[in-house]
């Protein structure tokens, strides 16, 4: 399963959203249009994310931009993982 359509996942889940992972597009505004995210739904998508992913996303981190579309999620998701493979790799 790609991280695009666990982030879709996590979304769904987390909004309690009735459609399928296909019919969200990874470019689709998330914010103002397409699924009209607000404040409130951000930090919980977010945690949903660290949670999904084993991650922790640091307050500097934490940026609009970041919640644009799925793809800049699931792009920011995909740094954070090779930033923990490469400090993992090191300590090894």
């Amino acid at each position: 399963m790609s991280i695009e359509h666990r982030v879709k996942q996590v979304i769904i889940r987390t909004l309690s959203l009735e459609v399928d992972a296909d019919e969200i597009d990874d470019e689709d505004e998330l914010f103002g249009g397409g699924l009209g995210l607000n404040s409130m739904a951000t930090i919980e998508i977010l945690v949903g994310l660290e949670e999904e992913f084993g991650i922790e996303v640091p307050d500097e981190d934490l940026r609009v931009e970041l919640f644009d579309s799925v793809q800049t999620m699931a792009d920011y998701v995909c740094t954070v993982l090779q930033k923990v493979h490469e400090v993992a790799g090191q300590i090894e």
